[in-house]
């Protein structure tokens, strides 16, 4: 899987939300405004479905450019997390292989290049592999709740092969009353869809960081991807730059892990 790598002259590229047309977005997130959501301005509008040239089917509810999710029924239970993954990687009635493959880039794209942002609050529970998750469209203010369950590959595991993730689609008065009893930390972001990207560029204490995922149907789509221009850095073998690691993660000590790629945050 070809990485790419960080200049070897030395120089650090600084990340930051400015589009490249030079949208002022972080001005504007001092205003009260998301640094994402000024970069989409109303490309939400002109949402499309991606047909990536590597068997990546259409973007789903949260953005993402991949092969189909698989959801556990109300009521059915997303496992215990003893199951399939435990030993192996292999999917089962409700989980399925996660494959995807993570980059780092240095800036929000440039608007005409979107064509769906949604905002995402994620709520990782504390003590478990559970993550919450609240999704509102941008354009329409369509709302969608999960609750997941991720099973990590087993230790050693590289590549795009990330474990097993199992989804439960949950209707808005179940969400609150999880949000209620649930603690754990936050993380907020605004994913844009560029086929065949899903974009996430970070809110708060994260602002300037932009994450770039592709999901795959197969090892083989995942392995002969090739990452578009603007790609940096991949860090798809980079725990530190999982969800769950980053909504734990001050600011501080993302700086040290960009500088590990050459990079910096404005």
């Amino acid at each position: 899987m070809g990485n790419i790598c960080p200049p070897r002259d030395g120089s650090r590229i600084t990340l930051g939300p400015a589009a490249p047309d030079g949208t002022g977005a972080r001005d504007r997130a001092a205003d009260g405004e998301t640094a994402h959501r000024a970069a989409t301005g109303d490309a939400g509008a002109a949402a499309r479905r991606a047909t990536g040239r590597h068997g990546m089917g259409a973007q789903d509810i949260e953005g993402r450019h991949g092969g189909a999710s698989h959801a556990a029924a109300p009521g059915t239970g997303t496992g215990s997390g003893a199951g399939p993954g435990a030993g192996s990687v292999g999917g089962s009635r409700y989980a399925r292989v996660e494959r995807e493959r993570r980059f780092l880039l240095a800036r929000v794209p440039a608007p005409g290049a979107v064509t769906c942002a949604r905002l995402i609050t994620d709520r990782y529970v504390d003590g478990t592999r559970l993550r919450l998750r609240h999704v509102e469209r941008i354009d329409t203010g369509e709302c969608a709740h999960k609750l997941t369950q991720k099973t990590p590959a087993p230790p050693g595991t590289t590549g795009a092969v990330q474990g097993l993730i199992t989804n439960m689609y949950l209707s808005g008065e179940e969400y609150s009353l999880l949000l209620d009893a649930l603690p754990g930390r936050e993380l907020t972001k605004t994913r844009l869809s560029v086929p065949p990207l899903g974009i996430d560029v970070f809110d708060g204490r994260l602002l300037g960081l932009v994450l770039a995922e592709a999901e795959f149907e197969t090892t083989e789509d995942a392995e002969t991807f090739v990452p578009p221009a603007g790609c940096l850095a991949e860090v798809t073998d980079d725990p530190r730059f999982t969800g769950g690691s980053l909504a734990h993660a001050e600011r501080s000590q993302v700086r040290g892990w960009l500088a590990d790629y050459g990079l910096e945050l404005a």
